[in-house]
């Protein structure tokens, strides 16, 4: 059974991105364009066993995703890697206190993030 992966970001052509690096790999990919989209999404039913998500977003940053999906009880362990192009150790250190399991900084390579999702969730 192939995992399923959560992104969220704003811009499509990112949203592609994932999807296609991941895809490749094998794991399902479900869009959301922003944290609002991303919540109703997750509250949809469906089981994700990884969120990947950008920070800067319009409706609900990533930050404020990250801290509203921990309260949901289904995702309080569930990883959530954070793909941003933030790299400040400030708003890593606010990712990390919301619930953050991990960091990205864009441009990323492909293989990068698939290592990051098989080390979050062997």
């Amino acid at each position: 059974m192939s995992k399923t992966i959560l992104a969220v970001d704003d811009s499509v052509t990112m949203l592609q991105t994932i999807s296609l690096a991941l895809e490749k790999e094998g794991y399902n990919v479900v869009t959301a364009k922003d944290g609002m989209d991303a919540l109703n999404v997750l509250k949809g039913g469906e089981k994700f066993h990884v969120i990947i998500t950008d920070v800067n977003m319009p409706v609900m940053d990533g930050i404020a995703l990250t801290a509203e999906i921990r309260k949901l009880s289904q995702y309080k362990f569930t990883p959530i890697i954070i793909l941003t192009t933030e790299s400040q150790a400030g708003k890593k250190d606010e990712g990390k206190q919301a619930g953050a399991t991990g960091w990205i900084v864009k441009p990323f390579k492909p293989e990068q993030l698939i290592a990051v999702v098989r080390r979050v969730s062997p």
